[in-house]
């Protein structure tokens, strides 16, 4: 299995610098971050790693749900996979980690009941390797199926 790679350069203090963060692998991109725009509401046009963790993580899931989905012997014709990550302060080391993680899944799936796509979003939430990577964080899940 391949490595993907991402690059980031950093210029300045936490509070005053700036960085630009590249996707190397894919070189689909390179994205502005800073603490200060990463800690507020609005994103003013940049990127935080909890963005990129939410990309990595719904894109992982959509795939888990997908394969499990077919195992289970039915066929998603959408899934619609958010993901929010969330970073709040750390009360237990100081400084801040990530909070928890929501995931929310609309499947329109032929040929599995709401039960059967209840239990292979579960077991996707459980499976994909993002959501085991990330086990130190809370993470649920809200799913739905249409039709």
């Amino acid at each position: 299995m391949p490595t993907r790679t991402a690059r980031t350069a950093w210029n300045g203090s936490l509070q005053e610098g700036s960085g630009q963060v590249e996707l190397s692998s894919s070189q689909v991109g390179t994205y502005d971050v800073s603490f200060p725009k990463r800690a507020a509401d609005e994103a003013g046009g940049t990127t935080s790693p909890e963005e990129l963790i939410a990309a990595a993580h719904s894109s992982c899931y959509a795939m888990q749900l997908s394969a499990l989905i077919a195992e289970a012997g039915g066929t998603p014709q959408s899934l619609d996979v958010t993901a929010a990550v969330s970073l709040g302060p750390d009360e237990a080391d100081g400084g801040f980690r990530l909070t928890g993680i929501k995931l929310t899944v609309v499947g329109e799936v032929e040929g599995l009941d709401a039960a059967g796509f209840e239990k292979a979003a579960q077991d996707a939430k459980a499976g994909c390797p993002v959501s085991k990577a990330l086990t130190g964080v809370e993470i649920t899940l809200d799913a739905s199926l249409e039709g």
